[in-house]
This record gives structure tokens, sequence and C-alpha cells, in this order.
């Protein structure tokens, strides 16, 4: 399904990442972590990619999604690599 893993960037003790990393074990998909700077104005990196600098952020290279904000992120994991509706 997935031949690249996911980058995922995030924070440590992040309520709204961890939401994330559930959404991504529970998937089975494979994910390299990116841990961000604490301080939201040093977040360039995310903010290069995504255009925030909002954490979490995930880029899939497998179809060339890059997003921000839990919600749609798990949305979009689940669509993409679900099995419909049992997630």
């Amino acid at each position: 399904m997935s031949d690249q893993p996911i980058t995922f960037y995030r924070l440590q003790a992040c309520p709204f990442c961890e939401r994330v990393t559930r959404a991504l074990q529970e998937l089975g998909l494979e994910y390299r972590s990116r841990f961000v700077e604490p301080l939201h104005s040093e977040r360039d990196v995310v903010k290069r990619l995504s255009g925030k600098r909002t954490v979490p952020a995930i880029v899939d290279e497998n179809t060339g999604v890059t997003m921000s904000e839990s919600a749609n992120i798990v949305d979009y994991l689940q669509r993409t690599y679900g099995s419909g509706g049992d997630a």
C-alpha cells in the first residue's frame, strides 16, 4: 500500500499529535517522527512544508499530500489507508 513512510511533524506531549499517532498505529502505517521546536516562532521547517507553524503536520510522499490540523490528518489517513468504516 505505502512505499514511503509518512513524515510526521510533532511535539512531545501534544494531545493533538497523540491523536495522529494513534491513527497511524491503528492503521499499521509506517511513519517517521520529526520533533519540532517547542517555540511556535521557530518552526520554520513546518512553515516551509505546510504554510503554517502548527503541529501536527504530515507529509505523505505516496500521495503528494502535505497537511496540518489533527482532525484533517486523521480523516485523511482513514479515507486513504483505512478499510472503509471499521477504523
